[in-house]
């Protein structure tokens, strides 16, 4: 529904799976790092874990506060439908609103 009315969370799928794949990128790459140092393998997935994502948070922002936003946008959009329909199911809509 979105996507139809040409909104600008249109990407928003696209923009939460690039972030996801692009932190577990992150997370990979420090791992592959700590086991470059001979790491045992366990401890370097627990390190790069509690490094990798915090990093993302920082590295990744902007892709993030459009993740937030459209998020935010699509909640908003769902509060804003959720209430009409109460609205009208109690009988308080004006039927010429439409």
């Amino acid at each position: 529904m979105q996507e139809e009315q040409g909104k600008p969370d249109t990407h928003l799928g696209r923009d939460i799976a690039l972030y996801t794949v692009l932190r577990l990128v992150l997370v990979a790459a420090v791992g592959g790092v700590l086991l470059l140092f001979d790491v045992p393998l366990l401890v370097s997935l627990a390190i790069a874990v509690v490094v990798g994502f915090p990093l993302g948070l920082l590295l990744f922002r902007g892709l993030n506060n459009r993740v937030t936003a459209g998020l935010a946008e699509r909640h908003a959009d769902r509060d804003a439908e959720r209430d009409r329909l109460r609205a009208e199911l109690r009988g308080e809509t004006d039927p010429d609103a439409n």
